[in-house]
């Protein structure tokens, strides 16, 4: 991954490849002006003063996200000055918000690629802001190439593929103060969180022919092994024995059969126990209820819950938070096969109820319950589940939006704080008993589809069956924001993003400061 470093040279004295600044639009008075942002006077001496009026010139406007490259002065030791756009300067001059600077970081980020060292002197007026700066250019600096810039069989012979620039090398961070303890916390801080993201990232891209059930579990035991984390992995045998029939239910008409991996964290000194659950399709057909042409191709994406919540009990432990974290990775690929669960079987579900399957591809939702179950019985203070569950989620919060659910109130509004604080945009969601009415089977104990109308909903309804009694509860329904199709932004890239895994981070924190009740 990128390298971060807390750099003691300053911006005029940096040999580099680019610098970075901040450029915002006036408010007020001067609205409609271009403002230099804190960090940038040394730049700003280098053009004698007139940094701004050169920007105008070439069109910049200080817009969110906007870059605007020129070539640095003499007064420079790097070649390249590149401005990125905060918006609306506020009220403080060094006042941004944190996730303005995670942005304005990551877009400058991405457009660094090929670059080996970029210095970045962005406003950091706080520890804070040096942390979110850090995190969005890292961020920023990804790029999943693990199947380019191999031999081109179309190229004529002996000619290779070059493959796609590289990310970033190396962000040197300005202004900041390399020996104070809590600059270096939180730079070290953002390394981990930043470095656990991108794995999920990788993991949500990877082709499902490299990644199902079984080489997921493999990876989740190889980073076991490596930062101290007891991990389990139950195989089939271990399932039919168990009685998992969501996971083998849904599992059963593929080849590469249903795994449930149980990640666990412990700290000595915890007072608190998270468990974390995440939905694991590793490829989703729809089963017999076949997804129609146009729906498939994306997914490999299908185990983001897995990937996030993976992701969070690694940081978790890197971290060293005083707070025991298990991960539940509910692992399976739906196919369909002569094998596969039909519409209109019944499956005896971990829990003992059975459930009647009306679409198989409503199968999150019964994998999810498995390990749903299994977590309830470890009695955690709380359950988080995270998955890519329903279509209707993105219709009703569009594409960068996830929704939260939850059987407590106070438990649904902190972790949508939490994730309001840390950068990912979510929202509140109710969990209406008449809809549950709609689930009802007259061959089983529930069914696994019912009103079309507020599906999204509907599916946290169902989980909510799962949960053991006195446990809070909360859905994260991440079908949105898991995986991106359009062109790159701020710091989130094409594909697969990492979300949701700073808030379940941001819960583990904050529960282990004793900030949750």
């Amino acid at each position: 991954m990128t390298a971060l470093t807390l750099s003691t040279a300053g911006a005029a004295t940096l040999r580099a490849d680019a610098l970075v600044v901040g450029v915002a639009k006036g408010a007020g008075s001067k609205s409609g002006d271009l403002v230099l942002a804190p960090g940038a006077e040394a730049v700003d001496k280098a053009f004698d003063g007139k940094l701004a009026t050169v920007l105008e010139t070439l069109g910049a406007s200080g817009a969110e996200g906007e870059v605007t490259k020129l070539p640095a002065p003499s007064g420079l030791k790097a070649p390249v000055v590149i401005a990125v756009g905060l918006g609306t300067v506020p009220d403080k001059d060094d006042a941004y918000d944190a996730e303005t600077l995670r942005r304005a970081a990551g877009s400058a980020a991405r457009a660094l690629a090929g670059s080996k060292k970029a210095g970045f002197a962005l406003p950091v007026a706080s520890v804070e802001d040096a942390g979110a700066v850090a995190e969005g250019a890292l961020l920023g600096a990804y790029a999943f190439t693990a199947y380019q810039g191999g031999e081109n069989s179309l190229a004529p012979k002996g000619a290779k593929n070059k493959g796609p620039k590289l990310p970033l090398a190396e962000v040197a961070l300005l202004g900041t103060k390399p020996r104070d303890k809590a600059f270096k916390a939180a730079a070290e801080r953002a390394i981990a969180i930043v470095e656990e993201i991108n794995r999920a990232r990788d993991l949500i891209n990877t082709p499902p022919n490299d990644l199902y059930p079984e080489s997921f579990a493999a990876v989740a035991a190889a980073a076991g092994k490596e930062h101290g984390i007891k991990v389990q992995v139950l195989d089939e045998k271990a399932l039919v024995k168990g009685g998992f029939g969501g996971l083998l239910g849904v599992g059963q008409g593929s080849t590469h059969g249903p795994r449930l991996v149980k990640l666990a964290y412990t700290h000595p000194k915890a007072e608190k126990t998270l468990a974390l659950v995440g939905k694991g399709i590793t490829y989703d057909s729809g089963g017999i209820s076949l997804k129609p042409a146009g729906h498939n191709e994306t997914m490999k994406c299908d185990m983001s819950g897995a990937a996030a919540v993976f992701a969070a009990v690694v940081a978790a432990a890197r971290l060293g938070l005083r707070v025991n974290v298990t991960g539940w990775l509910a692992l399976a690929e739906n196919m369909p096969s002569g094998n596969a669960t039909r519409p209109g079987d019944v499956l005896r579900m971990y829990s003992g109820k059975t459930v009647e399957v009306l679409n198989t591809d409503a199968e999150g939702r019964l994998v999810l319950a498995d390990a749903l179950t299994r977590a309830s019985e470890e009695n955690p203070d709380a359950i988080v589940d995270v998955a890519t569950l329903t279509g209707a989620m993105v219709l009703a919060l569009g594409n960068r939006t996830f929704g939260i659910m939850a059987n407590d109130d106070a438990f649904r509004t902190s972790i949508h704080e939490i994730a309001e604080e840390v950068g990912e945009a979510s929202w509140p969601m109710p969990l209406p008993a008449d809809l549950r009415k709609g689930m009802e089977s007259p061959t089983a104990d529930i069914a696994n589809m019912g009103e079309r109308m507020g599906g999204g909903l509907v599916a946290g309804l169902f989980l909510q069956e799962f949960v053991g009694e006195g446990i809070a509860w909360a859905h994260l329904d991440i079908a949105g924001p898991a995986f991106h199709e359009g062109a790159p932004y701020g710091y989130t890239p094409k594909g697969g993003t990492g979300s949701a895994v700073r808030t379940l981070v941001g819960l583990a924190e904050r529960t282990a400061a004793g900030d949750l009740g």
